[in-house]
């Protein structure tokens, strides 16, 4: 399955590039690879093109939808951002690197949860948050 049979989100807005693991309503793990050639890196910084923290947090948020959406009590639904709480940005990450993202759900119900993701480079922790999010109609 590919990450926008499930996501409403459509480049350049799609962060997600593949999907390593889903379990529905609980979990999913998700690839995000940098080519270099994403629209943020002209001017996020010239000279030294760095991903945007809080694009790592969208992508983070992307996967967790991921799995909220894979539950088929929340077909039809859009999971939207409620919060982030605990955000850190420990690696700078650019051009050319493979981001692995992760995203548990910590609490889940039909109008509302809380899930902690991760953003790992090489492994390592680049970013991590708790997210909180409410599910509307998608219309």
């Amino acid at each position: 399955m590919r990450p926008d049979e499930l996501l409403p989100h459509r480049p350049p807005f799609l962060f997600v590039d593949e999907i390593v693991d889903l379990v529905p309503g609980e979990s999913a793990r998700g690839i995000w690879r940098l080519t270099g050639e994403e629209y943020f890196f002209a001017g996020h910084f010239p000279g030294r093109p760095t991903l945007p923290g809080v694009l790592m947090c969208e992508a983070i948020a992307q996967v967790g939808a991921l799995a909220v959406l894979a539950d088929e009590r929340f077909s039809g639904k859009l999971p939207l951002f409620g919060g982030l709480d605990k955000a850190r940005f420990r690696r700078q990450v650019g051009p050319g690197d493979e981001l692995v993202l992760e995203c548990e759900m910590t609490r889940l119900s039909t109008r509302a949860g809380k899930g902690s993701g991760r953003a790992l480079l090489n492994g390592e922790v680049a970013t991590e948050a708790d997210l909180m999010f409410v599910v509307v109609d998608q219309q």
